[in-house]
């Protein structure tokens, strides 16, 4: 193969990491090809991770803690593996997760990477549209590319992409290839005030982003589990939706923080819009006026319901309290709530305290006499029995008691050490990535109740597609 295939010089890249989170995990393994006018050329070197390969990472690549414990660390090799990318076009397969990741080592020793990125899953998408599977082994299959040494080992997969374009060129023709590369290269539409760069950085990865305006002003808080496409589909929608015009009008600033997985990213969503009120996120905006229905019981034993705001519900042992129901995000749906209760199950409104008596001091309330009452008011309906509907009738809101003696972690992963979000009492804690951050989460005040986030944590611990952890 030579250069004239491409317009420009490439570098297929592939790495061998300790895990999948480019702000935690780090580099073990680099391989590279280079392609340009010379010819073709390989690189490959161990970097030493400065922290422990997982077991199953250790399986996953045959890379062990011996075998990078001599290798040079990534500030060591920084210099000279700047070189070898510089001037071309990154190419890697998931080309954003090596891309970050090589991104996030490079900041952390000083040195601003970028370059163009182009993705062979995606180029194997648009050569082959016929095609349903695109991961490497599926082109390793279906193109018949030999493997020089073991899979998931840098230069090995590095030299597969090659062996790749080789492969589409041959069969496809080298026009229809480039033509594929440079529409794939081609940059998006940008905003007027957005400077390419700040979208180069984007990754392709869980989390939240933030768009700001003039003045830095906080516009818009969004969550994705893939932040660059989600980001340049409020660009790509910008002639359709009035919103998306809006923002696109005045955005000027697009800042982000990646997640451990999407659990995080949907908690980290809804603290930042609720903590720094952004202007055009309606949704998910704090809410003040929490409270919930207590059932009190009168003299004559009957069970009525007592607004109460949930700030100042007394605290009870776990799974004691009594006839407590919500929360509610305002009076206003409590009262609603209760309301259609009231008329749906033909409950009596005077015996709930919520019509008054006659003057006379009994007699049928007006729901009686339009017969949608059953005659609790006038002794027709024992009391014993209209306490049972109406208990009956709002067990499913009955406010759910935390069903732990204290805090517990969902593992965003299937390994024991994948990051877990902290929760206790129905409140995000923070996000543990690595045992050593644990006690500082757990000694953070708790924040306070959040109806939002309560809903959610309440969901997913019934879903249970988490790993639940105890932490007492």
């Amino acid at each position: 193969m030579n250069n004239a295939y491409y317009a420009e010089p490439l570098v297929l890249v592939d790495l061998e990491t300790t895990g999948a989170n480019a702000t935690h995990d780090r580099i073990t393994e680099i391989g590279l090809v280079q392609i340009d006018e010379h010819g073709v050329r390989s690189w490959t070197c161990l970097v030493n991770p400065q922290k422990s390969i997982p077991p199953f990472i250790q399986s996953l690549t045959g890379i062990s803690n011996d075998m990078v414990a001599d290798a040079p660390t990534f500030a060591e090799v920084a210099h000279d593996l700047l070189g070898r990318l510089a001037g071309r076009v990154f190419i890697a397969h998931n080309a954003r997760f090596d891309y970050g990741f090589l991104k996030n080592e490079f900041k952390r020793v000083g040195i601003s990477f970028r370059a163009k990125v182009l993705c062979t899953v995606k180029l194997s998408r648009k050569l082959y549209p016929a095609e349903y599977k695109h991961s490497l082994d599926a082109l390793v299959a279906r193109h018949g590319l030999a493997m020089a040494g073991d899979r998931h080992r840098a230069l090995t997969d590095a030299v597969l992409l090659q062996q790749f374009l080789d492969a589409a060129t041959q069969d496809l023709g080298a026009q229809a290839v480039q033509a594929a590369m440079a529409d794939m290269l081609r940059q998006p539409a940008l905003p007027p005030g957005i400077d390419p760069a700040m979208v180069d950085d984007l990754p392709e990865t869980v989390g939240v982003y933030l768009f700001y305006g003039d003045n830095d002003a906080l516009l818009y808080v969004g969550k994705s589990t893939n932040i660059r496409k989600r980001v340049l589909s409020h660009f790509a929608a910008d002639h359709r939706a009035g919103k998306e015009m809006q923002l696109a009008h005045q955005l000027r600033r697009i800042d982000w923080q990646e997640t451990a997985g999407e659990l995080g990213a949907l908690l980290l969503e809804m603290q930042l819009i609720k903590t720094r009120t952004p202007l055009m996120n309606q949704q998910l905006r704090r809410t003040r006026e929490l409270c919930v229905w207590r059932l009190d019981e009168t003299a004559a034993g009957a069970l009525v319901p007592c607004l109460v705001a949930l700030e100042e519900l007394e605290p009870v042992p776990t799974g004691t309290r009594p006839f407590v129901f919500g929360p509610y995000r305002s009076k206003r749906e409590a009262q609603n709530v209760l309301t259609k209760i009231v008329e749906g199950n033909g409950l009596c409104r005077q015996v709930l305290g919520l019509e008054a008596k006659p003057r006379s001091g009994s007699g049928p309330c007006f729901g009686a006499q339009l017969h949608q009452c059953r005659g609790a008011c006038v002794g027709k309906e024992p009391l014993s029995v209209h306490n049972a509907r109406l208990l009956a009738a709002l067990a499913k809101q009955t406010l759910t008691e935390w069903p732990f003696p204290g805090p517990v972690g969902l593992r965003e992963g299937k390994h024991e050490d994948a990051p877990m979000q902290v929760v206790d009492q129905w409140c995000w804690l923070g996000t543990v990535n690595e045992a050593s951050e644990l006690a500082d989460v757990l000694a953070n005040p708790r924040p306070a109740f959040d109806i939002d986030v309560f809903k959610l944590i309440k969901t997913e611990l019934k879903r249970g597609h988490y790993a639940l952890v105890t932490l007492y």
